[in-house]
């Protein structure tokens, strides 16, 4: 949808398939680079304790405390098995995160940590329990860096895409959290789910004559010019789905656009695209133009 939308306001050229295959690896790129930073900046909190302790051992006069700063966390073996990850070794050189990171937050965080009972419990346990291991690393992912109004305004900033690909990123990194150096992050979405985007958006675009042919006599007394872009745009896509992608049931296409609708459109949207996703579904059926699945006799 964003890379239809993409296209649909450019101005200087005429969309192209090639271009719109690029545009939508560059979105899949954007949420790798999301991925890659949260990961960094995790680390980065991780590790700072033994920038403290050295920063501290340094002053003019160190007191007991500032000689002796607990520095378990920095050595927490997800972490370093993260770390010893060549592939995310290598997405950390590519992308470059420590040019984006606010090192003031990055201390503040880390302040605020020293201060918990989480923290305090986790210091004061002898031994590396991985099940403890893998707690601090998702407290300070949810309760510090997530929970922190500051570290999301920083990640907004950095990150237009952190509004759509928030929610997902974040189930990825707590699944590389559990198991680091599983992820390939070359293919950050799974070649099935990368396969039907490529393949519904070329389909949009190939038969878009077609699917906007479908739509417009369900408009009534709604003048199709005037009718809100990314409406128009989740409508052709849904009505892809129903002639195209025979395995996807009807009500998953109508269901997915009006909650897709609701988030990203008009208040009035999901109700509007669901009521002309309906109205076409049911001619398809009425015809005998739906090739669905569970349609087909065998």
């Amino acid at each position: 949808m964003q890379t239809l939308y993409t296209l649909n306001t450019l101005e200087t050229e005429t969309p192209t398939p090639a271009k719109a295959q690029k545009l939508l690896q560059e979105h899949f790129g954007q949420t790798r680079s999301l991925l890659v930073y949260l990961l960094y900046f995790l680390s980065e909190i991780s590790r700072y304790a033994e920038t403290d302790a050295h920063q501290r051992a340094g002053k003019h006069l160190p007191s007991e405390a500032d000689r002796n700063v607990n520095i378990k966390l920095a050595g927490n073996e997800l972490l370093w098995k993260m770390l010893e990850d060549a592939a995310l070794k290598e997405q950390f050189s590519k992308e470059k995160p420590e040019q984006v990171i606010d090192r003031e937050l990055l201390r503040r965080i880390y302040q605020q940590m020293l201060e918990t009972p989480e923290y305090q419990q986790y210091i004061r346990q002898e031994g590396r329990e991985k099940a403890e291991e893998k707690k601090i690393l998702e407290f300070i992912v949810n309760d510090l860096m997530l929970a922190n109004e500051a570290f999301v305004a920083h990640i907004e900033e950095n990150f237009t895409n952190w509004d759509d690909d928030g929610e997902i990123v974040v189930q990825l990194m707590t699944g590389y959290i559990h198991k680091p150096g599983h992820l390939d992050f070359k293919e950050i979405v799974s070649a099935d789910k990368a396969d039907f985007a490529k393949g519904l958006l070329q389909t949009v675009m190939e038969k878009a004559d077609h699917l906007q042919s479908l739509i417009i006599p369900k408009l009534k007394n709604w003048d199709p010019e005037r009718i809100a872009l990314l409406d128009m745009i989740m409508m052709k896509m849904g009505v892809a789905e129903f002639l195209y992608f025979e395995t996807i049931p009807p009500k998953v296409t109508i269901n997915e656009y009006i909650d897709i609708a609701k988030e990203y459109s008009t208040p009035q949207s999901g109700q509007f695209v669901n009521g002309i996703l309906d109205n076409i579904h049911k001619d398809l059926v009425r015809d005998g133009n739906m090739q669905k699945t569970e349609y087909k006799k065998h």
